[in-house]
């Protein structure tokens, strides 16, 4: 009994923990996705050089992460960087001028489209992002993923 009333005390106190921040990086070059981390693994596919990634699980040099799409993969972690990216999950993301649904546009991104993480989204649910052509401006937290 007591053994039970510890395992329920312990689980109830786990759950109430603060949920932690999630940790995006970016492939610095496109790199193979496996089925677990070895170089022996299955290879899975390729994913592009810039691609943001949600790291689930770090293990002696290999992360295990998701992407996008909510598939799970093994990368080695020299292929990753801390360069936050985010790809356009709407099928057209609209980048304003500035962080307001009327403000101008300063360019349209479509679906699978990456783009540099300038400033995280703000309370607002805005974030600046800056495309690899130089155009820059604020879009909206809900068009794209890895925020």
């Amino acid at each position: 009994m007591r053994r039970v009333t510890f395992v329920m005390t312990w689980l109830a106190a786990w759950v109430a923990l603060p949920a932690v921040a999630l940790d995006y990086l970016s492939l610095a070059e496109a790199g193979v996705m496996y089925d677990a981390p070895s170089l022996k693994a299955t290879p899975m596919f390729v994913i592009a050089r810039g691609t943001p990634v949600e790291v689930v699980v770090a293990l002696e040099g290999w992360y295990k992460v998701r992407d996008a799409s909510g598939t799970l993969s093994w990368i080695e972690k020299k292929q990753l960087q801390e360069k936050r990216n985010l790809i356009v999950t709407a099928p057209r993301a609209q980048v304003r001028a500035q962080a307001e649904p009327n403000a101008a546009t300063a360019f349209e991104a479509e679906k699978d489209v990456i783009l540099e993480l300038v400033e995280p989204a703000a309370a607002t649910g805005w974030a600046k992002v800056r495309h690899r052509d130089g155009q820059s401006g604020f879009v909206r937290s809900n068009q794209v993923w890895g925020l």
